[in-house]
């Protein structure tokens, strides 16, 4: 069999093996998870919105030492919210979501919505057990799915193997996505090599990622809510450009949720399948990745950063993927055969009615910060599980310039493969992670009670290691 030959048959069996742990085994967990959170917790990403926002208002500024502040290099829960945002917000928000359109329809724009609602109760969950079971780095906080395992559960060969998961996943796999998605870009719209964006990307990577978290949460910080806010802009003018299709466009999406036409035809299942798995994918709730960073925040309590989390969530699916359906869903183009990020810059040329240029020159530009932000939100998850098997200077550094040249190489090949990898190791991840929350959910639910307790009682909610006694001395920061 030739080269060519096994590279068809392999990327035949991943796509298959893919598939199957994706499109159900995920996905059916995932959802099943979300609706038990939601119902233990009482719907808490319902009910404490108005906390929610309140509490990431205030984290604007830095936090004082208080019950779970380090005395030195701690960062705030906005920053960790941002660091969280900048991975989740990628080439999933502008990309995925047109092909969730063009594959399942408009209808799979109302089960992101619905999966968005429901998973940021896992959000909520996951994160606070993040900050309940964190511990002490040494620049800031650390922890996330493989220190709560190791803690909670005390399985440090499942622990390990999350963290591998994860590192293969988010530090190579999906970072080797992104950058092959900004090199296209630019390539497409200003003829720039591939070889050069491949160069300037591994480059730029190399000078914040030496900096650590701080740079890292810093950088997020500032980058993030600007590109969030201009793709929003963007989407805002071409609704009010469009306005009077509104109605339409809304009677379009739940119609085609639900609409008998499309139930006969079987698109409503294909609409179901394709929002349920595009917003899983983007807003990563239960996926077991933003608890890396979420761990980072000092807070007072821990429901502080897993509610500031949860909003995490609707930030990335309710307002920036919405931005794209609705800017791909004005144009009316969505049925003209094109799919991915084609599909986004073509939808904005005619939502603007400009010349071709204007839609692929600014989702190029957008594609950059937002897949890039990506690349070093990713990085963090991996360098903060590779400390967790090994602390070791010398790992995190031949780490860091793996990354940077996964970073090059992903700029300058095709990925069809590595996606297929990618799906794996990720779905397994996902399963790893919600097993291990749905056996400490308890605790989170537990802290909520402390926290609404509190609040009450007219507190700023502090929590202290002994208010569960039977894991107090795996919960070191909060004494």
């Amino acid at each position: 069999m030739d080269t060519t030959a096994l590279s068809l048959k392999l990327q035949s069996v991943v796509g298959s093996v893919s598939g199957v742990l994706t499109d159900y085994v995920m996905v059916t967990v995932l959802l099943a998870a979300a609706i038990f959170f939601t119902v233990t917790t009482r719907g808490v990403q319902f009910r404490m919105v108005g906390e929610m926002c309140r509490l990431l208002v205030r984290s604007g500024k830095r936090v004082s030492h208080t019950a779970g502040s380090p005395s030195h290099g701690s960062i705030s829960s906005f920053q960790a919210f941002a660091l969280s945002i900048a991975s989740r917000v990628g080439t999933g928000n502008l990309a995925g979501v047109a092909t969730a359109i063009a594959l399942g329809g408009p209808g799979a724009v109302f089960w992101m919505w619905v999966i968005a609602l429901l998973g940021a109760s896992s959000a909520f969950v996951e994160s606070t057990l993040a900050q309940l079971f964190k511990q002490k780095g040494e620049h800031s906080f650390i922890g996330g799915p493989a220190y709560y395992i190791l803690k909670g559960l005390h399985k440090r060969w499942w622990a390990v193997t999350f963290a591998v998961l994860i590192t293969l996943t988010f530090g190579f796999a999906f970072n080797s996505v992104q950058s092959n998605t900004i090199s296209n870009a630019l390539s497409a719209s200003f003829d720039i090599p591939h070889g050069l964006t491949a160069s300037v990307l591994a480059v730029l990577t190399l000078i914040i990622i030496w900096g650590g978290v701080q740079r890292v949460s810093k950088f997020s910080q500032i980058v993030v809510p600007v590109m969030a806010v201009a793709y929003i802009a963007i989407a805002l003018v071409i609704v009010a450009m469009n306005i009077t299709r509104f109605p339409e466009i809304m009677r379009l999406i739940v119609s085609n949720a639900f609409g008998f036409d499309e139930a006969m035809g079987g698109t409503i299942g294909a609409a179901m399948i394709m929002g349920v798995k595009r917003g899983l994918f983007s807003n990563e709730a239960g996926e077991g990745s933003t608890p890396n960073a979420a761990a980072t925040a000092s807070v007072s309590h821990p429901v502080k950063q897993g509610l500031i989390q949860a909003l995490g969530v609707y930030t990335d699916t309710l307002l920036v993927c919405t931005a794209t359906a609705f800017i791909i869903l004005c144009s009316g183009i969505f049925m003209d055969g094109h799919d991915g990020i084609v599909l986004t810059q073509k939808a904005i040329d005619a939502g603007l009615g400009g010349g071709h240029s204007i839609g692929s020159t600014f989702v190029s530009i957008a594609i950059f910060f937002f897949a890039f932000t990506s690349i070093i939100a990713n990085y963090y998850y991996g360098e903060t599980n590779i400390r967790f098997i090994r602390d070791n200077k010398t790992a995190i550094n031949i780490y860091r310039l793996a990354v940077s040249a996964i970073v090059y190489l992903g700029a300058v090949m095709s990925l069809d493969l590595v996606w297929g990898f990618a799906d794996i190791t990720m779905a397994l991840m996902t399963l790893c992670n919600l097993a291990a929350i749905l056996l400490l959910g308890k605790y989170a639910v537990r802290l909520l009670h402390d926290y609404r307790s509190q609040k009450l009682r007219g507190l700023d909610p502090v929590y202290h290691s002994s208010t569960i006694p039977e894991i107090a001395d795996k919960t070191e920061c909060w004494k």
